[in-house]
């Protein structure tokens, strides 16, 4: 739901997505969005209406960008941000506010990124804008799909190939809805790098439901005689089906239907 309304708003032409997660996370990105002078219909029963305003049509907010509790909009937005001609400013809630985002404040720098934090790297954080950041290959230290789809999407806007390297697989979300959205996307083994300069084209979304809630289900179903249950529309990422298939080796009887991408 953050990446649909994300690469929606910086796209040309209207994107359309069905599914969107009307959570507090997410409605704090779509929200952060409409501050900086997108158009955004509904949500309405998961249906959201996107106006994409193009790679460098994002206004400067009036305020601070507050997102409450999202790690995941922070560290994507702090991608984004570093690379538009206005500065800005990310706040959350206390929770938010004590998590640590040198993760992404690092490598944004040795882009030439200039972002300022409070002590001990932690939110908010203040954005300098009208950088002209320098594509980087960066090993990542510590697996995370938040880090890499960070530093990805600054690289849609800087100069060169960004390549992040990751020492474990993460989630790919970001990688394929880029490429849903017109932007090519190299994978070499572990590595997934972008060029600068390209645009995204408004597309349809439709988000599945995330396997992380129907995990429950699935572990109920298989561990109670007689069960026979069927979750319809939920998400098959290779990246994300750790449980489905530790529960087969466990015994468990789940057939996957109808996959499709």
């Amino acid at each position: 739901s953050h990446r649909s309304i994300m690469l929606g708003a910086l796209a040309d032409g209207v994107t359309e997505v069905k599914g969107f997660l009307e959570g507090e996370d997410s409605l704090a990105t779509l929200q952060a969005f409409r501050d900086m002078g997108v158009t955004i219909e509904g949500p309405d029963d998961g249906f959201v209406r996107i106006h994409g305003v193009g790679m460098h049509g994002l206004q400067a907010p009036r305020g601070p960008l507050y997102l409450g509790n999202s790690g995941t909009a922070m560290r994507l937005f702090a991608g984004l941000l570093a690379v538009q001609h206005f500065d800005s400013e990310l706040t959350g809630d206390a929770s938010l506010s004590g998590r640590p985002m040198g993760r992404v404040a690092d490598p944004l720098r040795a882009m030439g990124a200039v972002i300022d934090t409070a002590e001990g790297g932690r939110p908010p954080l203040k954005i300098r804008g009208g950088q002209k950041l320098s594509g980087i290959h960066y090993e990542m230290p510590v697996a995370s799909a938040q880090v890499k789809s960070c530093l990805l999407l600054a690289g849609l806007y800087a100069e060169g190939s960004t390549s992040v390297t990751e020492p474990a697989p993460t989630r790919d979300h970001t990688e394929r809805m880029l490429a849903g959205f017109g932007y090519h996307v190299h994978r070499d083994g572990a590595t997934a790098s972008v060029s600068g300069g390209g645009k995204l084209t408004a597309t349809n979304i439709d988000v599945p439901a995330d396997i992380s809630s129907s995990a429950f289900f699935l572990v109920a179903a298989s561990i109670a005689p007689g069960s026979d249950l069927v979750l319809r529309h939920v998400g098959m990422n290779p990246t994300r089906v750790g449980v489905i298939n530790i529960l087969n080796q466990m015994g468990a009887s789940i057939e996957i239907l109808d996959e499709r991408e």
